[in-house]
């Protein structure tokens, strides 16, 4: 996040969190983020938008999650708005992408955060090449019947447009629009240990939609659905990243203020090097982050591996930097005011939601089975 934008991303993490830390534990206000731009930030000029890059979107995901803030915002930046752009322009995405700035529409991608089949009838980790979605279109007459179903969906609960990656029988890939209130729809909650996020199991039962509800991928991407994938996962990255810096943060300024045996438990060699080892974890886990943004702004040909390495990286490493600052903490930390349960929560969901540390690590670990190897994009990390 370096260069001649720094001063407008320090501007930018200033401003999310000070509007973040006026929500405090409740859920944030839409209209506020609208109002102030967040929902146009990656949307093209004709809409609207401050035609920013995720890395800017970026700034606000981490920010979100240093502060455990409870918003559809994540699902709506990173697979909402993230499938709109893949997708070719037509008048229903033109349509989706105004409402969306405007405030009045919230989509959101049905990418299961648990499981997705994968290519040849096998089931795999979302994070595996050759995802094939588990929606279906069929076509009769002038319109489309939509079937199939998702788990663990982030927000589709709260969302106003559902944007569903399908199939057609004859295996054009594309992107279905539907309404949320739309006959055949159900949107089913799934409860969670994490209660600063919704999750819900999406179900369509034929679906009737118009043949203009089916838009297609924009040229380009030669995988668009695993190129949405990424996005989601590199979102998730994000928010793990701030989860650990809040920690880090809350526990250095603990033990500069907590005392026993007459001294502040900071001058302590033990809770020393457990702060040390925290801030080990957050300084690689950032490094490998906007390494991971930076192959993908630029449309690198290794994004993918770019983003494997920092989701794997950084979901365990909040877990750890989380668990050890409610440790430090001593018995406060264990206790419902102190709030370091919810951080912990957040991070143990967000290590496995859109592919779990062992499931990325066994894609990279293929890549170099089948004599891919990782470029130089990766020394010094």
């Amino acid at each position: 996040m370096s260069g001649d934008f720094r001063e407008f991303h320090d501007e930018l993490r200033t401003v999310a969190r000070e509007l973040l830390g006026k929500a405090g534990a409740v859920a944030v206000d839409w209209p506020a983020l609208t109002r102030a731009g967040w929902t146009g930030l990656e949307t093209a000029d004709e809409f609207d938008g401050a035609a920013a890059t995720f890395t800017e979107t970026a700034i606000l995901l981490e920010e979100i999650g240093r502060a455990a803030a409870r918003t559809p915002y994540p699902a709506v930046a990173a697979t909402g708005i993230g499938a709109l752009n893949l997708l070719a322009p037509s008048t229903r995405r033109d349509e989706v992408l105004r409402e969306t700035v405007a405030g009045t529409a919230l989509p959101v991608a049905v990418l299961a955060g648990d499981m997705v089949p994968a290519a040849g009838g096998e089931t795999a980790c979302a994070g595996t090449a050759g995802i094939v979605p588990p929606f279906q279109l069929v076509q009769t007459g002038p319109r489309y019947l939509l079937s199939g179903t998702a788990a663990y969906v982030l927000a589709a609960s709260s969302a106003t447009v559902l944007l569903v990656p399908s199939r057609t029988a004859d295996g054009r890939l594309g992107v279905a629009v539907v309404e949320s209130d739309a006959t055949g729809l159900e949107v089913t909650e799934q409860p969670v240990v994490d209660e600063t996020r919704s999750f819900g199991r999406v179900t369509a039962l034929d679906v009737p939609l118009p043949s203009e509800s089916f838009l297609s991928f924009a040229p380009g991407p030669a995988e668009p659905l695993r190129q949405l994938y990424d996005r989601a996962a590199l979102a998730v990255a994000c928010d793990s990243l701030g989860i650990a810096a809040a920690m880090l943060d809350a526990t250095v300024d603990y033990a500069r203020v907590r005392e026993q045996f007459g001294r502040p438990i900071g001058s302590f060699q033990a809770v020393k090097h457990a702060c040390a080892d925290m801030l080990v974890d957050l300084t690689i886990a950032r490094r490998l982050v906007t390494t991971a943004l930076s192959a993908t702004a630029e449309g690198a040909s290794d994004a993918g591996r770019a983003v494997s390495m920092a989701k794997s990286f950084t979901g365990e490493a909040a877990v750890r930097v989380a668990g050890r600052a409610m440790q430090l903490h001593g018995g406060l930390g264990y206790t419902w005011e102190s709030g370091i349960h919810r951080y912990l929560k957040r991070a143990t969901l967000d290590r496995t939601l859109y592919g779990s540390p062992a499931a990325h690590r066994r894609e990279l670990a293929q890549r170099y089975k089948s004599g891919v190897h990782v470029h130089s994009t990766w020394s010094g990390v």
